[in-house]
């Protein structure tokens, strides 16, 4: 047997926690960009509780107030999401490589063989919790936007409404 095998199944062992790594990497970047569209969606609505404070959106103010601090409290519930989300990969990915480091050092000591499988076993479930909030996160995200789309008909509506009331009786558009 050669010996340069072993350090070859070891350093084969080692990378295995790298696709871990790499998605853990690729979730903590999306779930980055998440938060920065969270972040500039409530400067928005923040702006919009100024205009609506300050006078300069007259029409159907009660109902966009209404519709403003209901999206506030959707974004403020996404951010909680997402900041446990974030907390959960970044230690997930510690864990993983803690877990190559591990294998590393329990070639020396193989006394200490469970520490990577045990690093590597809560790798993944933490990994897996911080999935399961992205996809609750996901699901406020598609909530805050249909609500959004059906304030939208509501405004559209009411200033139908509005415009039919000023139009004068025997009124034709087609002239």
């Amino acid at each position: 047997m050669r010996p340069d095998l072993p350090a070859l199944g070891l350093l084969s062992a080692m990378i295995t926690p790298a696709v871990l790594i790499s998605a853990c990497g690729a979730l903590i970047f999306s779930t980055s960009a998440r938060l920065a569209r969270v972040v500039d969606r409530a400067r928005r609505l923040a702006a919009q509780v100024e205009d609506l404070a300050a006078g300069r959106v007259a029409d159907f103010a009660a109902e966009r107030r209404r519709e403003v601090d209901r999206q506030l409290e959707v974004q403020s519930r996404r951010v909680l999401l997402i900041q446990g989300s974030l907390a959960s990969l970044y230690v997930a990915l510690s864990s993983f490589v803690a877990t190559t480091i591990a294998i590393g050092l329990s070639f020396f000591a193989s006394f200490a063989g469970w520490i990577p499988f045990g690093l590597g076993v809560v790798g993944t479930l933490v990994l897996f919790y911080g999935c399961i909030l992205l996809i609750r996160e996901a699901r406020l995200a598609i909530q805050a936007v249909k609500s959004e789309l059906a304030f939208a008909q509501t405004l559209r509506e009411l200033y139908e409404l509005r415009g039919a009331a000023n139009r004068p009786i025997g009124f034709d558009r087609s002239r």
